[in-house]
C-alpha cells in the first residue's frame, strides 16, 4: 500500500481541531479503557489497518488484556465485557453503521441506563471522531508504523 498524502505535514492546521476534540475527550470522565474499546472495535469495523495498530498497541501499553483485546469483535458472545462496556459498543456498531441501524432505540435505551447524558455526549463524539479519523487514514491510505514486524513475519 502506497501513502496517497501526508495530511499532518501537508496541512497541520487543519487538523488541529480534531487534536483539541480528542484531547477534550480524554478529560470527559469516560474511563481510558471504555475510550480505547470504542476506538478500537470502530477501526475494526471501518478496516482500518493503521488505526487498530494505533489503539491496540495504546492498550496493551495501558495494562488491556490479550484476552479483551482478541475477543472484541465477539464481544456479545463473552463475558470479559461489563454492560458498561456492551452498552458502549453496542452504541459504537449501531453508530458506525449508521446506513445500515439508523440508531436503533434499543441501542440508545442500553447507553442511556449506563451512561449519564454528559457521558452519552462524549461517548457519541468518541464514536464520531474515531470514524472520522479511520475515513482520514483509510482514504490517503495511511500505513500502520510496524514495517520491522511486517518484514520480521
Amino acid at each position: 500500500m502506497t501513502q496517497r498524502l501526508d495530511y499532518f505535514a501537508t496541512a497541520p492546521d487543519l487538523f488541529q481541531p480534531m487534536l483539541a476534540l480528542e484531547a477534550t475527550l480524554k478529560d470527559s470522565g469516560l474511563e481510558h479503557s471504555l475510550i480505547e474499546l470504542v476506538k478500537l472495535r470502530a477501526s475494526q469495523i471501518n478496516g482500518c489497518a493503521y488505526c487498530i495498530h494505533m489503539h491496540s498497541h495504546d492498550m496493551r501499553a495501558n495494562g488491556e488484556s490479550e484476552d479483551r483485546m482478541h475477543l472484541l469483535n465477539a464481544w456479545r458472545e463473552s463475558s470479559l465485557y461489563s454492560a458498561r462496556e456492551q452498552a458502549a459498543l453496542a452504541w459504537t456498531e449501531a453508530l458506525t453503521k449508521i446506513e445500515a441501524t439508523a440508531a436503533p432505540d434499543a441501542d440508545f435505551d442500553r447507553i442511556a441506563q449506563q451512561f449519564s447524558p454528559r457521558e452519552q455526549a462524549a461517548l457519541t463524539l468518541v464514536i464520531s471522531t474515531i470514524n472520522a479519523w479511520n475515513r482520514i487514514a483509510i482514504g490517503f491510505r495511511t500505513p500502520h508504523p510496524a514495517p520491522q514486524e511486517a518484514s520480521a513475519a
